[in-house]
Parts: C-alpha cells; sequence; structure tokens
C-alpha cells in the first residue's frame, strides 16, 4: 500500500544575532533568522508534517508542541530522525519527498545538494528541493515551504 502526504510550513524573519538561519539541516550566513520555538527550520517542518499526516500520526505541533521546553531551540534534523524512526516502527517507509521553497532569500540553489542530503540521508529516500520567489506577489517577509511525500508500507 502506499500513501501520499502533504506538509506545509512557514515562520517569519527575525534579527537576532544569536539565532541562526537553518533550512535543510544547513546553516546559512545571514542577517536574518526565523522566528519559532525550535530552530525554525521550515524545509524539515514541512517535511516532517507531510510525512505523519498519510498514515495519521498528527502533525509537528502534536508531537513537538511549542508549549513543551524540550522543545526549545530543538534541532529539526533530530525532530525528522525521531518522526522516521516512528514511521519505521509502525510499518512504513519513505519512498521519496519533494519540497517547495518559497523566500526571496536566501537563495537557495546554492546550497540545495547539501539540504537534500541531509534530509536524504535521514529518510533513506530521494528528497527534491526547489526554490522559489514570491516576485513581489505577497508582503509575507519569511520563508514558507511545501512538501509532498510518497510512503509505503514495507509489506507492499
Amino acid at each position: 500500500m502506499i500513501r501520499v502526504g502533504h506538509g506545509y510550513d512557514s515562520h517569519g524573519y527575525i534579527s537576532d544575532p544569536d539565532r541562526a538561519l537553518v533550512l535543510g539541516g544547513v546553516i546559512f550566513e545571514s542577517e536574518y533568522a526565523l522566528a519559532g520555538h525550535s530552530d525554525a527550520d521550515v524545509i524539515i517542518h514541512a517535511c516532517i508534517d507531510s510525512l505523519l499526516s498519510p498514515i495519521g500520526l498528527g502533525d509537528i505541533g502534536t508531537l513537538f508542541p511549542d508549549s513543551d521546553p524540550e522543545y526549545l531551540n530543538a534541532s529539526s534534523i533530530d525532530l525528522l530522525r525521531r518522526v522516521v524512526e516512528k514511521l519505521k516502527n509502525e510499518g512504513w517507509g519513505v519512498v521519496n519527498i519533494d519540497c517547495s521553497i518559497i523566500a526571496d532569500h536566501p537563495k537557495i540553489q546554492p546550497r540545495r545538494t547539501e539540504m537534500e542530503s541531509n534530509i536524504s540521508a535521514i529518510v533513506q529516500a530521494p528528497v527534491t528541493l526547489k526554490g522559489k520567489t514570491a516576485e513581489g506577489y505577497t508582503n509575507f517577509n519569511g520563508i514558507a515551504c511545501f512538501a509532498i511525500s510518497l510512503l509505503s508500507d514495507q509489506d507492499g
């Protein structure tokens, strides 16, 4: 059996010299970071939601609530590892993940392969990322990501 999952996340830019801008588990040099309880990695958060939803395991906020101090400044890569372990325990594996990232900055393309490799190593499946800009269409001042995943039960 196969199932498709969709995930979305967005976080606004903040100026905080003590906080890194993390995308796909990669730290970017930037004058901005993203607001959030964890490291605010929108790519990983969207991936997590796309993995949880098709098998009824809730969403990132259910598993890792922002009201829990355990997840304050948590590494989203570590959260993804926990989700993949949960999938395996439920009898599911990842076939692939595809993400569209909407960001005016930083540019995604120069570090795309590094981010894909980070995520792929954890989910043990191909991961593709595409960077897009809003082209002035919105007043949103941050980064958003849409993710779609394909899961397969380990029996099929």
